[in-house]
């Protein structure tokens, strides 16, 4: 009844209960996709709570709930009939509203954080997380793929922006796992220079990060190619982020520090005289949601364990000239890490 995720749960969270609301934690719990509805998880109950749009979906997706019908028994009396209770509720995603009106209801109960528990259970990746994961990432490798035969001098971003999307859907993506940043020359110095109708133009640096999602799972990757032939300042700037981002990936294996991660590319960036240009962090995990923790960046105190996953992203963005970022999405090993996005690094000119 109880699998290894809500076992986890169970064990580490200080409460008599947990109530589940976001969209991903109630899939990653019960497996439910409708997005709509609680979870109410305690040492001898599982209880899903939705309305009957997804009641016959619910009980196909989650058979280790008891799925209550809110028409039959809403959340507000359920939990009337509970009394005084301890509950952890997800603090980063409950507004306000929302715990003022539980607070109303059981005004005598204690609602604690727990987001901080949940979101180290979800760091380590299990099998079906990562097969998922590595889906998405081949599914983004292969529209790289197919978008390099159709960028050229003459489209707008928009355009190859669009095709590029149309692309992974067409491949099996569930969505996308964010807005498709598309931006070419002077615009690519913007880290999230999202599609606009500007036209691509010869010489252009054309920078595209994008993602989707496999059975909720994201995939993020980013390369940049010149629209043309690359001058020699353009050459200068790639190298150097691709050199700093293959020493932040010699260095990433379980028991490293994030914060030394994301310094073996920054140090590199900094000594060529571009370290101001580098201003966001290194890299992010990701699962059912695009920016997960942890995160590689100067700040960091994580340390890397096995089976986490990381995007490994440095960058140069020069105002008024363009920039570069490469962006690999791996998986921490043991001794290492698998790197789950295959396509060239090596600089492109079409």
């Amino acid at each position: 009844m109880y699998t290894e995720r809500l076992k986890k749960l169970v064990s580490v969270i200080p409460a008599n209960a947990t109530l589940i609301f976001s969209p991903e934690n109630l899939y990653y719990f019960s497996g439910f996709t409708g997005g709509e509805g609680m979870l109410f998880i305690d040492k001898s109950k599982l209880l899903l709570f939705t309305d009957s749009r997804y009641t016959v979906q619910a009980r196909s997706e989650s058979p280790n709930f008891e799925v209550i019908d809110t028409a039959q028994l809403s959340v507000s009396e359920f939990l009337k009939q509970q009394g005084d209770k301890a509950y952890g509720i997800e603090d980063d995603y409950v507004t306000f509203g929302k715990y003022a009106s539980l607070k109303k209801l059981a005004p005598k109960s204690v609602f604690s954080p727990v987001s901080q528990h949940i979101n180290k259970i979800r760091m380590i990746k299990d099998a079906t997380e990562l097969e998922y994961i590595k889906k998405a990432a081949e599914i983004s490798d292969s529209a790289f793929s197919y978008i390099l035969d159709k960028i050229q001098a003459g489209k707008t971003e928009r355009e190859i922006s669009l095709d590029l999307e149309y692309f992974m859907l067409r491949q099996g993506a569930d969505g996308l796992s964010f807005d498709t940043i598309c931006a070419s020359g002077v615009r690519s110095c913007m880290p999230h220079g999202v599609a606009t109708d500007k036209v691509v133009e010869k010489g252009d640096f054309l920078t595209l990060d994008f993602g989707c999602k496999y059975r909720g799972y994201c995939s993020d990757m980013t390369r940049t190619v010149v629209v043309g032939k690359a001058t020699d300042k353009q050459k200068e700037i790639y190298d150097t982020v691709l050199t700093a981002q293959k020493a932040s990936l010699n260095k990433i294996c379980a028991g490293v520090s994030a914060k030394d991660v994301d310094a073996a590319a920054r140090d590199i960036i900094t000594a060529a005289g571009y370290g101001e240009n580098f201003g966001h962090g290194l890299g992010h995990s990701l699962g059912l949601k695009v920016h997960e923790s942890p995160s590689c960046s100067p700040r960091s105190a994580d340390i890397l364990k096995e089976n986490m996953m990381m995007t490994v992203e440095p960058g140069i963005y020069i105002d008024g000239f363009g920039g570069v970022r490469t962006e690999d999405l791996v998986c921490v090993t043991k001794d290492g890490y698998e790197n789950f996005t295959t396509s060239q690094k090596e600089l492109i000119e079409l």
